[in-house]
């Protein structure tokens, strides 16, 4: 991607100006919505959000974290990893800076990636990151949502929504500059079409990047094409066409550094530079390519029923290649006195393909005192996931401590070695019903889904698992704003395989969640506090003492037990989001989680100045996470192996002037240039944490 490409996407946008930009006002309140428990500075639930609900978060009997596309904006986020470093239970960057994709985990767990209720990622390292610049907002649902979406993690959902169009014609084209060469265009144009604008709506967004990352060899250059449709050709009736083209030319900012050196003293006492380039000139590359469609169709069909349903189309590609100095085993120096060690070469081509449905009804009608919204849908989805590989080890050496690349193969050598990955299959089809029932001041939900997942490898193995999840919760409406709740949810996830010790297939891992929590909003202020304490369960999980073998699928269980406080406010000028979080986490042999820290806290404050000052933002963030470990057992002796890495506290910067048509925002994360690592893992390797990076930006509004 060339910068004279900027150039012609900025003409393309301005001369497509007809008028259209503003954050999209697509969620539809129902008339029996309660206004006054809509939570305006924490984002707005919708039907096709994370909880398939309109429900204000408020009286959701479960903890939800929204940021919305104006957060991104203030907190200077560039990717998905840095909107989630301010919601509570989430560990945004588990392995620290990344460009192959987002890692972020929701309490402890690892968390499957969704967008407008679809999954979205499947596999490893073969789709295109999603950019932020696209969405609407991004929502994390904590603890197990088998219910709603079938197979998953106990931790929770990460869902962002889609930009879609809406009734107002706006419009912007942006202008980013900032650390590490960072160039980028965007715009944002929403057209309601004249002389009909309530029944046909087009929007437009795209991007073009061009930048270098904190490796200088690593770039991060990007292409986003994002059209939508939105048509009403019938009252009551909508649909829309989502279309999104994602072309990325990059590398991965994961170096694999050795242990020793970074996080452990070296035989010469020599450090190996945090940010040093471990990869191969000519050689390296992730560079992915997607295509997804999506449609979105909503029918009203009297005052009580009503059908919605998502499909989504969704074809990627990735070229995915690196080098790294060898691993040697736990706890076994990669690298000599001197830094040297073997290098490591790596090829992968992979796919994967993605046809998925979700359609549900929804009734919302009385019996007697009790209001019901129910809901009833089936779910589908068809994956197919291809990876063909090609592994060489210890061809070369590379010196850690002063990167010399020479010797490195060509890509025709190395993949002359690939052999053709399993073609994998898998179909999944769920059934779920679940009612949500308001009775005075009290609000109750439950909700049951019957899940079949098969699992097919092409010309191999063939695996079927049956499923049924149950949700159930509780909420008071109590006086003076002041909300308790309870729910318990449950969540399954197959694993491919058989038990060695019983001969069978291997049981699905499952998880099952408590929690019991207080919601506040104080009366006449734009708040929401959310306290919640959870207990999960994840069972089926490889059975204890697994660091020396044993393949049973039975015995494991692992467990998380935590504390959050979330808090939002916008009081007058001034908007405040903080969150402090407590993790007790112990895997099946009673070890702390790896990379999952303890504590965590943030605060954000931003005020927006009035008067002779009006126009003009100023505020700032500090994040803090606490340190974290590694465990295993050493290859020299068997003994335990831990590695811990301390923890970081960073702060963030944002500033922003509006001034009519023009706004002007300068960020800075990790404003004071932090040196640290996320993890360091007893296979031995450290991945280090994001640098200082600050950037400018210039939107101008038509």
């Amino acid at each position: 991607m060339r910068l004279s490409l900027l150039a012609t996407t900025a003409q393309i946008a301005l001369l497509s100006a007809a008028p259209a930009y503003a954050q999209s006002a697509q969620t539809g309140d129902r008339e029996d919505q309660r206004e006054e428990t809509t939570i305006i500075v924490t984002g707005a639930l919708s039907d096709f959000g994370a909880t398939k609900s309109d429900t204000p978060i408020m009286e959701t009997a479960r903890s939800i974290s929204i940021e919305t596309a104006r957060d991104f904006q203030e907190k200077g986020a560039q990717s998905l990893d840095d909107v989630l470093t301010y919601s509570a239970g989430v560990t945004a960057e588990p392995f620290g800076f990344s460009t192959r994709g987002d890692f972020a985990q929701v309490r402890g767990l690892d968390a499957p990636e969704y967008r407008d209720n679809l999954q979205y990622l499947f596999g490893y390292y073969n789709n295109t990151r999603q950019d932020i610049y696209t969405l609407e907002q991004v929502e994390v649902l904590k603890g197990p949502a088998s219910v709603l979406y079938g197979a998953g993690s106990p931790g929770g959902i990460i869902n962002v929504v889609t930009k879609r169009p809406h009734g107002t014609s706006e419009g912007e084209v942006r202008v980013d500059y900032g650390s590490f060469d960072r160039k980028q265009i965007a715009t944002d144009i929403n057209i309601a079409i004249p002389g009909a604008e309530d029944s046909a709506q087009f929007r437009f967004v795209g991007l073009l990047r061009d930048s270098d990352t904190q490796i200088k060899e690593v770039s991060d250059d990007k292409l986003v094409i994002a059209p939508a449709f939105t048509a009403r050709p019938a009252p009551g009736t909508e649909i829309t066409i989502l279309a999104n083209y994602s072309d990325q030319n990059s590398d991965t900012a994961h170096q694999f550094l050795p242990v020793t050196g970074t996080l452990l003293e070296s035989a010469s006492g020599e450090k190996i530079d945090p940010y040093s380039y471990h990869g191969a000139p000519g050689f390296n590359a992730y560079d992915t390519e997607s295509l997804a469609l999506t449609l979105i169709a909503e029918q009203q069909i009297n005052s009580i029923f009503s059908v919605e349903g998502v499909a989504r189309y969704l074809d990627t590609h990735a070229d995915y290649r690196q080098a790294w100095i060898s691993f040697r085993g736990n706890g076994v120096p990669r690298i000599d006195a001197e830094g040297n060690g073997g290098w490591t070469f790596y090829l992968a081509d992979n796919r994967s393909e993605q046809m998925a449905f979700d359609v549900r009804a929804r009734a919302d009608f009385t019996t007697g005192p009790i209001e019901h919204e129910l809901l009833a849908g089936v779910q589908y989805q068809d994956v197919f996931t291809d990876s063909d590989t090609a592994y060489l080890a210890d061809l070369g050496t590379l010196n850690a401590f002063d990167p010399q690349y020479a010797g490195v193969p060509t890509v025709a050598e190395v993949e002359s070695m690939k052999g053709n990955g399993p073609r994998n299959y898998v179909k999944s089809t769920g059934y779920y019903i679940s009612n949500q029932m308001s009775l005075g001041n009290l609000v109750a939900n439950a909700g049951v889904r019957f899940d079949n997942v098969t699992n097919r490898v092409e010309n191999g193995s063939r695996q079927e698992d049956d499923a049924t999840s149950f949700s159930v919760g509780v909420l008071w409406r109590g006086p003076a704003g002041i909300s308790p709740y309870a729910s318990y949810a449950e969540s399954f996830e197959p694993v491919v395989g058989i038990d060695t010790l019983t001969n069978e297939q291997l049981l699905p891992q499952e998880g099952r969640q408590y929690e019991v929590g207080i919601k506040y909003q104080p009366r006449g202020v734009n708040a929401l506090v959310t306290l919640s304490a959870f207990d999960i369960e994840v069972s089926n999980l490889p059975n204890p003492n697994s660091l020396v073998g044993g393949d049973s699928q039975q015995e494991g269980v692992s467990k998380v037990r935590g504390v959050e406080l979330e808090a939002n406010a916008l009081v007058g000028g001034l908007r405040l989001d903080g969150n402090v979080s407590y993790l007790d986490t112990k895997d099946p042999d009673g070890y702390r989680l790896t990379s999952i820290a303890d504590w965590q806290a943030s605060l954000f404050a931003l005020y927006n100045f009035t008067g002779a000052l009006n126009g003009f933002s100023l505020g700032g963030g500090v994040r803090s996470v606490g340190g974290n470990e590694s465990n295993g057992l050493s290859a020299f002796d068997g003994s335990l192996l831990t590695y811990r890495v301390d923890g970081h506290t960073v702060g963030d910067i944002s500033a922003g002037y509006d001034f009519g048509q023009f706004e002007l925002r300068l960020t800075a994360r990790n404003v004071t240039n932090e040196e640290y690592f996320s993890v360091c893992l007893v296979r031995g390797d450290c991945y280090p944490g994001e640098k200082r990076s600050i950037n400018g930006s210039l939107a101008y509004k038509f």
